[in-house]
């Protein structure tokens, strides 16, 4: 075997813990869902949270719903990767979920708020850091006003959290457009950032 033999039999890919972030109502969890609908194969974890379901959401799937009670719980247990306090109510990432994929050598997404990918980062280095934009302000303040799921004080809320959040950017290794009518357009552009990151020569290695 050759000396050249031996670099490339050291590369062997590694499994990536990859972070999808970005302001509120900038489209999280409609680029999940299009990947999902893609069939690729990426580890989806699925966040906990103490809040209440909202219309549509599936319990297992969408999120893990839990009591605030169980999510002090599982606190105190140092069950959970992350988690914060968002708008009154708990969200984290349980650890089992993420050990689990990364052992049987699955690519890990997280989605979540700026808040948890700058806790993720802090702990986890060595995660891929994806950061969506909405292309303006404007355009975000437009997504959030235009829900109707909450009232007019919390959505206040949530565009003055959103516009700090946007300021973060820097924070993130990437950051990609996701534009209004072009979600495969994002989701193509993040699968080309896994995808790069995977021919990496010194390869990312999650240690969790």
């Amino acid at each position: 075997m050759t000396e050249l033999d031996d670099i490339f039999d050291c590369y062997h890919p590694e499994p990536l813990l990859i972070v999808i972030s970005g302001p509120s109502g900038v489209g999280k969890d409609s680029v999940i869902e299009r990947m999902k609908a893609r069939g690729l194969c990426f580890y989806f974890v699925v966040t906990a949270t103490s809040r209440a379901p909202r219309p549509g959401e599936r319990p297992g799937i969408d999120y893990y719903f839990v009591s605030k009670a169980e999510f002090e719980r599982m606190i105190q247990n140092d069950e959970l990767l992350e988690h914060a306090d968002v708008y009154g109510e708990y969200k984290g990432i349980p650890k089992w979920q993420v050990r689990q994929a990364i052992e049987s050598n699955r690519d890990v997404i997280m989605r979540l708020d700026v808040q948890g990918a700058a806790s993720i980062h802090a702990m986890h280095p060595e995660a891929v850091m994806i950061f969506l934009s909405p292309g303006s302000e404007a355009e975000l303040e437009r997504r959030l006003m235009s829900r109707k799921s909450e009232d007019i004080e919390k959505l206040r809320l949530r565009v003055q959290t959103a516009r700090g959040e946007m300021l973060r950017v820097s924070e993130f290794d990437y950051v990609v457009e996701n534009l209004a009518g072009k979600l495969d357009a994002t989701v193509d552009a993040i699968e080309a950032i896994i995808c790069a990151e995977h021919h990496r020569m010194v390869p990312r290695k999650v240690k969790l």
